[in-house]
């Protein structure tokens, strides 16, 4: 692969994937706007471990606080790191189920249609506008309830759809029920760890059945996503400390009005 290509896509995967924006929209609409081939799966994987590693280094204290409790349970009794792994492992398994259940009808959400995915992002940029305007700021992630987690579970299954964003309808769903933007998108963020970890490992299983291997090109990938990745959780954690999602809602709309009208 071309090494503009290859850097392009790195970079935007790395970007778009914490960014309520939608990575694999991204991604889909790159070839549709240069005429590129399409990288194939096995780059998507590639680049969706290193945005992987990009969250576990940035989070690494919540990371290695849950591993150093899970490691001790149930010695180590119900503490509050606990209590969030299970929330996040609730709120992956509706994903995980949903995506067995298609790959075994053989049922493909993953379109490359732009005029889908241009509606997607807009109306999908709709609700986070709503759900951040109106929604209340009064809970964190550790408080977090079983009903709660199981709610934003259901919302990531929309994610498999191209042009959604599974961090934008993750904090959408959070940001509804009353949780605070910066805990919104630290529960966001940390649940992509067991989500990109289950999908990659999904995938890559499928990739090592065809007798796919590691490439440089994939190493090369995973390595800008994973710095590109990391500062773009930098900046979101920052944003939302003193400003809404509006600018993301602002960008989406945008940028589906620019696809609809190059499709037109």
């Amino acid at each position: 692969m071309d090494i503009i290509q290859l850097a392009t896509l790195a970079v935007i995967q790395g970007m778009t994937e914490f960014l309520p924006v939608s990575s694999s929209g991204h991604l889909a609409l790159v070839p549709f706007f240069t005429g590129w081939s399409d990288q194939g799966q096995n780059m998507d994987v590639a680049m969706h471990i290193g945005t992987l590693v990009a969250v576990i280094t940035y989070f690494w204290r919540d990371v290695s606080g849950m591993a150093k409790d899970a490691a001790m349970f149930p010695k180590s009794g119900m503490t509050r790191n606990i209590k969030l792994i299970g929330m996040l492992l609730i709120a992956t398994l509706p994903v995980i189920l949903v995506g067995l259940v298609l790959k075994a009808g053989d049922i493909d959400l993953e379109t490359r249609d732009p005029t889908w995915i241009a509606y997607n992002l807009m109306g999908f940029g709709i609700l986070l506008y709503l759900a951040d305007r109106y929604g209340k700021k009064e809970k964190m992630a550790l408080e977090m309830r079983t009903r709660d987690a199981v709610l934003i579970g259901l919302a990531q299954v929309f994610a498999l759809i191209p042009g959604t964003s599974r961090s934008g309808i993750t904090m959408s769903a959070a940001r509804a029920l009353g949780y605070t933007r910066a805990e919104s998108a630290r529960f966001s963020m940390l649940l992509s760890i067991p989500a990109i970890s289950a999908a990659g490992i999904l995938v890559a299983y499928e990739i090592y059945k065809a007798g796919g291997t590691l490439t440089l090109d994939m190493l090369i990938g995973a390595s800008i996503a994973a710095l590109t990745g990391w500062f773009a959780i930098a900046f979101m954690m920052k944003w939302l400390r003193n400003a809404s999602f509006l600018v993301f809602v602002v960008y989406r709309m945008v940028l589906g009005l620019v696809i609809l009208s190059v499709v037109a």
